[in-house]
């Protein structure tokens, strides 16, 4: 039945749906989005503890309570000078090092750097043999995006692509499916050399939003530098903010060689939040 479901998706109108629940999430009459909300809180264990505003009377949309902001300490970022902090929370879908060029998708499906980042090889070749790791956010999650370590944001690049659901059974089933989805790939310059933060797109996340760039909606085709990224500093601090997701989905972070790797026990299927300590850096003087 899982693999049904999964490859059901090729028949769904994936854009379209898209589309709409753009629309609805965005929906601002009262009673409507107060129901809208109040439901989504029955579906999923949102901790409203930390929710920084009174649910849902403080939000003017579901989607507006879905790209929520947390309480000021809800979310303490590791300050040791050699950790890598998760830029988000969520769930572990795979991590480690890269076979080469190689990445883990699931048991028995890999996809290359270079489809991952649309890129030539030179900057595919950055990353090589380096480390990733793929977390998947599920819709109980705080949506909002980090920097995973200090650095400058050097370039930001928006790739169209699929938008089948990021949901372990279809990871599972749907080759190359990170590499086919639509993604939102920042790369931040460090002292040990670039850092990629890949933002996947996904079915039914109306876009993807950046401090530099404003909202990106779904677009069919052709990679997108965006080279206007505004006055806004692109001089990170660990743990400063990065983007967010208008729906959920999956963040994937590429670290090249010479810059650290994974804690011990960061795996499939451990739960991480953002500002926590999941690997360390190796040959770096200090912060960037």
């Amino acid at each position: 039945m899982s693999t049904f479901l999964a490859l059901f998706q090729y028949l769904l109108p994936r854009h379209a749906l898209t589309a709409l629940a753009y629309r609805v999430t965005r929906i601002r009459i009262v009673r409507v989005k107060d129901w809208m909300i109040r439901i989504y809180l029955r579906l999923f264990a949102v901790e409203l503890d930390e929710v920084d505003g009174r649910v849902p009377e403080d939000f003017e949309s579901l989607n507006d309570f879905f790209t929520r902001e947390l309480t000021s300490g809800a979310r303490p970022v590791d300050d040791a000078v050699n950790a890598i902090v998760s830029p988000v929370d969520g769930t572990v879908s795979q991590a480690g090092r890269l076979d080469a060029e190689v990445i883990l998708q699931a048991k028995g499906l890999t996809y290359t750097l270079k489809d991952l980042l649309a890129a030539d090889i030179d900057e595919a070749q950055a990353f090589r043999d380096g480390s990733f790791a793929t977390i998947y956010l599920a819709p109980r999650d705080y949506h909002r995006v980090h920097a995973p370590v200090d650095g400058r944001l050097a370039a930001v690049y928006y790739v169209p692509g699929d938008l089948f659901s990021v949901s372990e059974r279809t990871v599972a089933r749907i080759p190359g499916l990170f590499a086919r989805n639509e993604r939102l790939i920042l790369h931040l310059e460090t002292e040990a050399g670039r850092v990629a933060v890949v933002m996947v797109g996904a079915l039914n996340v109306g876009s993807m939003s950046t401090p530099w760039t404003g909202e990106i909606r779904p677009k069919r085709s052709g990679v997108v530098e965006l080279p206007e990224l505004g006055d806004r500093s692109r001089q990170l601090a660990k743990g400063d903010l990065l983007g967010w997701f208008n729906m959920g989905s999956t963040v994937i972070v590429l670290l090249p060689p010479s810059a650290g790797g994974w804690l011990p026990g960061l795996e499939a299927g451990k739960r991480v939040r953002m500002g926590q300590k999941i690997g360390e850096k190796t040959g770096w003087s200090g912060p960037s």
